[in-house]
C-alpha cells in the first residue's frame, strides 16, 4: 500500500474522492486501512488548511 502526503488542493480532492469510494471497506483489510490512513491524512491536511 502506497500513501502519499496530501500537498495540495488537487491531492486532497483525490484522497477525498478515493474515500467515498472506501466507504463500504471493511475493518483489517486492505482496503479499510487505506481508508483509515487516508481519512487520517485529510483530517490533518484539513486542520492545516
Amino acid at each position: 500500500m502506497t500513501i502519499e502526503p496530501i500537498k495540495t488542493e488537487r491531492d486532497y480532492q483525490r484522497a477525498l474522492k478515493e474515500i467515498e469510494s472506501l466507504m463500504a471497506a471493511k475493518c483489517n483489510t486492505p482496503e479499510g486501512n487505506r481508508l483509515d490512513a487516508l481519512v487520517t491524512l485529510v483530517e490533518v491536511w484539513e486542520a492545516k488548511n
